[in-house]
């Protein structure tokens, strides 16, 4: 980590500008891609999609009563949709909260983040590089997991219109673009889960709490939406948010869940992301 941080001192001195965010930014990057962690949730992205398809293909029944469920056999645009829908529960959250909850709380642990934040980089861009490189890393995991199983699923069953969940058929290049879309509002809730662990590592400056209590926000908002005494809060609750994508694979487009995803998300995104800065801004360097 050591060496990882001295490019951005030896950027910050007389002789040479200040480093910029997108330079801030790029470092991050470069930490990621030197974490275990990173991979592992990468390459669980690539292998989930995988076991599923393995399992239709060795077995005879299916994921009968969720949304394209009956069709998952019939055509590969069926499986990432299928895989959008079980991610929500607990994977996708995991994921995210991998990196994200370590991303600022690993850096605590080891004692490099009193490094940084005594060199010539401002405090903001630093937290700032961290959330990009913490959503880039998100997306990337999202594009796996949706890829993989589109593509795999399309050499299998092969790339067949689809089934609206009002019964219409949906032309191939249709599908593939509403496929795109539902990825990208399924990734407004996974900036706001991502929000959260952010917040998270950097109050507790502890990875494994931050990891974990970040997983634990999510399966709660699960278990709240599933009662019904409280069907009130199901509209406002993040995990109902990774359904939203569910309005637009309907004809015509049911745009509603997908406007109150967004705002919705935004408003556990924002909130998390200000007091994590605002801790981030005023941490005390001296005490660590």
């Amino acid at each position: 980590m050591t060496a990882i941080t001295a490019p951005l001192g030896r950027a910050g001195s007389g002789s040479r500008r200040r480093p910029d965010l997108g330079t801030v930014y790029r470092w991050e990057l470069v930490k990621l891609r030197a974490q275990k962690r990173t991979y592992i949730g990468l390459g669980a992205a690539l292998l989930v999609p995988m076991i599923f398809i393995v399992a239709l293909l060795t077995g005879d029944g299916g994921p009968d009563g969720i949304p394209f469920g009956n069709y998952v056999r019939e055509s590969g645009l069926a499986i990432p949709l299928v895989g959008l829908f079980f991610g929500a529960i607990w994977f996708f959250p995991l994921i995210t909260a991998l990196v994200a909850g370590d991303i600022v709380a690993a850096e605590d642990g080891n004692g490099t983040l009193k490094t940084i934040l005594t060199r010539s980089v401002e405090r903001w861009q630093v937290f700032a590089a961290k959330v990009l490189a913490a959503l880039s890393y998100a997306f990337a995991g999202l594009v796996v997991y949706v890829g993989v199983g589109l593509f795999v699923g399309g050499l299998i069953w092969g790339f067949d219109p689809l089934i609206s969940l009002s019964g219409t058929p949906i032309s191939v290049s249709r599908g593939l673009t509403l496929i795109g879309a539902s990825a990208l509002a399924y990734f407004l809730p996974t900036v706001a889960v991502a929000s959260i662990a952010l917040l998270l590592s950097t109050a507790t400056r502890n990875s494994a709490a931050a990891v974990v209590a970040t997983l634990m926000i999510s399966l709660i908002m699960q278990l709240l939406g599933v009662i019904t005494a409280l069907d009130f809060l199901r509209p406002y609750l993040l995990s109902e948010q990774f359904n939203a994508w569910q309005g637009l694979l309907r004809e015509p487009i049911d745009w509603a869940p997908v406007i109150r995803g967004a705002w919705v998300s935004a408003a556990y995104s924002l909130p998390a992301l200000a007091v994590a800065l605002t801790v981030f801004l005023r941490r005390d360097v001296a005490g660590g």
